[in-house]
């Protein structure tokens, strides 16, 4: 799938314009969403019962939940970043080893965040929120770094691989808002300006080197130290009291349902082999095949926004 991405951002005014395709991006939702087939009422029965029969259910997201918001996601047939360009995500080592590579991220995601901080939760993530308010949903793990489960309500809640809506300083720790970051970089940068031709998932966006060699990237104010987003980046690592308390949820569950994963990355991967080691069933929707298919009990290749609003949680 062909796609061109048009994202302009000029500091002085703040002014944010986009154009996707002569589309709005309100209409480009669908254009990270994989086709699938129409929804086989047999199998809503099937998941159905197992929701019913789940007292303590543990929920793993991933990106596929969020497509349906408008987020573009990596692995999609067709649609994700892999099928549709030869860039690949950055690295955590290149990240902290080169202050070039951080100047070409911040100016990247400078221009990405107006767009990326605006997308709003889908049917998906609100479902969700109510089987937790319900008293269904025993707790809720996902790979995103987009906080749209926090923005739909979601309160028993870990973000695995952080949250792009967090800055953090690689020397003290020092933690800030990114919309904090954001009026810092305009202050920085008043006359810069900047032309996308593509986005990515997580708030990037395609520049060349020359737009961004001059772009002025603030430090940490409390110390001077580099600011990272507070995530985990490819190449990264989860923190170990992270992975063990959800290894403690997947203890308590009696079930575990997958919404939106390939499970291709092995940070979320490993809490499935828990779950199968101490024989909880687990279900999946996902559109494509995933890394546990062979795992599961039951298997969707639904939309995660169609599918889960119409399943009762009581």
């Amino acid at each position: 799938m062909k796609m061109s991405c048009r994202l302009t951002f000029r500091s002085p005014k703040g002014r944010w314009m986009g154009a996707l395709s002569g589309q709005s991006f309100r209409r480009s939702v669908g254009l990270f969403v994989p086709p699938s087939p129409p929804l086989d009422p047999e199998k809503i029965r099937e998941l159905q019962r197992f929701v019913t029969l789940s007292k303590k259910l543990l929920v793993m997201t991933g990106a596929g939940i969020s497509t349906e918001s408008g987020i573009p996601d990596y692995r999609s047939e067709n649609v994700g970043l892999y099928a549709r360009t030869d860039r690949r995500p950055i690295q955590h080592s290149e990240f902290v080893g080169s202050a070039r590579i951080r100047q070409r991220y911040w100016a990247r995601n400078f221009v990405g965040w107006p767009q990326f901080s605006s997308h709003q939760p889908n049917p998906a993530h609100w479902a969700l929120s109510n089987w937790e308010k319900l008293g269904k949903l025993h707790w809720l793990v996902t790979q995103n770094v987009d906080a749209l489960h926090t923005r739909a309500g979601s309160r028993r809640l870990t973000e695995l691989h952080g949250c792009m809506h967090r800055v953090l300083c690689l020397e003290c720790g020092e933690q800030t808002p990114r919309g904090v970051l954001q009026e810092r970089f305009r202050a920085l940068n008043p006359t810069w300006s900047a032309e996308a031709q593509g986005v990515a998932p997580d708030g990037d966006v395609f520049l060349s080197e020359e737009q961004v060699q001059s772009f002025q990237v603030p430090a940490c104010a409390r110390c001077g130290g580099p600011l990272k987003p507070d995530v985990v980046f490819f190449g990264g690592t989860v923190s170990p009291d992270k992975v063990d308390f959800v290894h403690r949820r997947v203890g308590e569950a009696d079930s575990l349902l997958v919404v939106g994963s390939s499970l291709q990355v092995y940070s979320g991967y490993r809490f499935i082999l828990t779950a199968r080691d101490k024989k909880l069933p687990i279900a999946i929707v996902n559109i494509g095949p995933t890394r546990s298919d062979d795992l599961a009990c039951l298997k969707l290749n639904s939309r995660c926004g169609e599918l889960l609003p119409l399943i009762d949680p009581h």
